[in-house]
C-alpha cells in the first residue's frame, strides 16, 4: 500500500513534488527546537491547491494519515509527522506565491506557503502594513499563521491572526477544497466557517489560501525602551501610555532583568539605559502629526512619578531596530545558559504581576535552584514563563508548578504558539470536560477517519 501511495503522489506532484529519500526529508522530520523527531513515508511538496487536494484524495484512499507543514517554526511540535513511518508531511512551500494586494480595499491573498514576510514586504509596496509580526516571520508561512492562531508583537492593537483573515481556502479531509476566499469586511450570511481552520492546527482541514487584512501604514512610529521598578509598575505605564497615546499603542513589551543578563552575558548585547529589575518596550504609530510629542510627555509624566526610572526613544529607524533586537535575542540567550521548559501562558492583564509573583514563589519553593526568564507580551497578558532547569529538576513537574498557577488566575496553558503535541495532555488535563467533548465531536465530524494530523491538540486515537 505505501508502494503504491508514494507511485500516486509521484505521478501527480512529479519530480520536484515528492521527496522520498530519508536524508532529504530530514529538515521536514524533525521541530525547530528539534524536540519531536520523527519519520515520514514521504514528503508531498504540492504546487497548488488542486494538487494540495489530489494528495488528499490519494491519502484518504491509502489510509494515510496527513501532517501539513509550513515553515515548520512552531515550538509545540505541530508540524512534524510521528516515528511510525507511515505518514505523510504535505508541505506547503511550493505554494509561495502573493496572490493580489489592494491597497484601497485593504487586503492582501496569498498562498498558505508564502513567508510571512515576503506578504509584509508585499502589503509595504502597496503603502499598506500587514501587522503580524513575530521572531519567525523570516520562515513562518501564512498558512501556518493562521493553522496557530499565531500572535506577536502587535496583538495589543490588531489582535491575533483569526483578527486578520477575511477569507480562507481549505481542502478537507476527503479532498473537497472549500473557497471562503472572500475579501468582504462585513459578511453575516451563516456560519462563519473559516474559524473552523484557524487555530487548529491542521487537524479540520488543510489551508491553502487566506485574504487577510491590511491596514495603513504609519507615517509616525515612536519605539521607546524604559527601566521600571516592578510588573506592577510597569502595568502602570502601559494604562498612562493608553490615556495619552490611545490606540496608537502596537507593543508593550515586559522583559526581566534576567532576560537583560543573559544578553549582555552570552551574546554581547547590552541595553542603552542602565540595569534594573525590569524593562518595558514600548511601540506606537500614527499617521497624523504629534505622536513623538504625546509619546515624550507620557514619559516624562513616568520619570515624574516614579513609574520609570529610566528611558531612551529612539531617534531612527536603526536605533529603533537595536531596541527590538534585545527583545527578540532574549530567547537565544536563554538556550545558551542552560535547558530551560518553556511556558507560554496568559491572563488577564490586570493579574500579571500577581501571577509573576505566585508562580515564582510556586518556582522557589517547588524547584529550588531553577530560573525564571520571564518576558512576554504584557500589553495582551502573554507572558513567556521560562524556567531554566539546574541538575535534579524534573521539567514535567516545573510545567505542573506554572500551569497550576496558570490555572488560579483562569489563564490559558498556550497564549500563541498553539497546543501540538506538546500540550495535549495538559489540554486535556486543564479544559472543561464539556469543551474537550464539543473538540472531539467536530474533529469526527469533519475528519472522521481521524487522519489530520493526528496526536496534535487532542490525542492521536481521537
Amino acid at each position: 500500500m505505501s508502494a503504491d501511495l508514494i507511485a500516486r503522489l509521484a505521478a501527480a506532484l512529479g519530480p520536484s513534488g515528492l521527496v522520498v529519500e530519508e536524508a532529504d526529508m530530514a529538515a521536514f522530520a524533525i521541530d525547530w527546537r528539534r524536540l519531536f523527531p520523527g519519520r515520514p513515508l514521504c514528503v508531498a511538496r504540492p504546487a497548488s491547491t488542486a494538487e494540495v487536494a489530489q494528495v488528499v484524495q490519494a491519502c484518504a484512499a491509502a489510509g494515510a494519515s496527513i501532517v501539513p507543514q509550513g515553515g515548520n517554526t512552531g515550538l509545540a511540535g505541530g508540524a512534524v509527522p510521528d516515528a511510525s513511518g507511515g505518514q505523510v508531511v504535505l508541505s506547503l512551500q511550493r505554494m509561495n506565491k502573493v496572490r493580489a494586494v489592494d491597497p484601497v480595499g485593504l487586503t492582501l491573498a496569498a498562498d498558505a506557503g508564502c513567508i510571512l514576510k515576503v506578504a509584509q514586504d508585499a502589503a509595504a509596496e502597496a503603502g499598506r502594513l500587514l501587522p503580524i509580526s513575530l521572531a519567525a516571520e523570516g520562515s513562518a508561512t501564512i498558512g501556518g499563521v493562521i493553522s496557530t492562531n499565531a500572535g506577536g508583537v502587535n496583538v495589543l492593537r490588531y489582535g491575533m491572526a483569526r483578527a486578520l483573515v477575511l477569507g480562507l481556502e481549505a481542502v478537507l479531509a476527503d479532498g473537497t477544497v472549500v473557497d471562503l476566499n472572500r475579501r468582504l469586511r462585513k459578511d453575516n450570511a451563516g456560519y462563519d466557517l473559516k474559524q473552523l481552520f484557524i487555530g487548529t492546527e491542521g487537524t479540520l482541514g488543510i489551508v491553502t489560501g487566506a485574504v487577510l487584512r491590511l491596514v495603513p501604514r504609519p507615517r509616525h512610529t515612536i519605539t521607546a525602551l524604559l527601566s521600571v521598578p516592578s510588573p506592577q509598575a510597569a502595568l502602570d505605564l502601559l494604562a498612562l501610555a493608553q490615556e495619552e497615546l490611545g490606540d496608537t499603542i502596537s507593543a508593550f513589551e515586559l522583559m526581566s532583568g534576567f532576560s537583560f543578563d543573559l544578553l549582555r552575558r552570552h551574546l554581547a548585547l547590552t541595553p542603552p539605559i542602565a540595569s534594573g529589575d525590569w524593562f518595558v518596550l514600548l511601540e506606537a504609530g500614527a499617521s497624523l502629526s504629534g505622536l513623538r510629542e504625546a509619546a515624550e510627555a507620557a514619559l516624562a509624566t513616568a520619570l515624574e512619578n516614579g513609574t520609570a526610572l529610566d528611558g531612551v526613544i529612539a531617534e531612527t529607524g536603526a536605533q529603533a531596530a537595536q531596541l527590538w533586537a534585545l527583545r527578540e535575542h532574549i530567547t537565544d540567550g536563554e538556550a545558551r545558559e542552560g535547558k530551560s521548559m518553556k511556558h507560554d501562558v496568559s491572563v488577564p492583564i490586570a493579574d500579571v504581576p500577581a501571577f509573576l509573583d505566585a508562580a515564582d514563589a510556586a518556582i522557589a519553593a517547588g524547584a529550588p535552584g531553577a530560573l525564571v526568564n520571564a518576558f512576554g507580551h504584557l500589553g495582551d497578558g502573554n507572558i513567556h514563563y521560562n524556567v531554566i532547569l539546574g541538575p535534579g529538576h524534573d521539567g514535567a513537574a516545573i510545567n505542573t508548578l506554572v500551569h497550576d498557577v496558570v490555572a488560579r488566575f483562569a489563564g490559558s496553558i498556550s497564549a500563541e504558539h498553539g497546543i501540538g503535541q506538546y500540550r495535549v495532555d495538559e489540554l486535556i488535563h486543564r479544559r472543561a470536560p464539556q469543551e474537550i467533548a464539543l473538540a472531539r465531536r467536530l474533529k469526527r465530524a469533519l475528519d472522521p477517519d481521524l487522519r489530520l494530523n493526528p496526536g496534535k491538540v487532542l490525542p492521536a486515537q481521537e
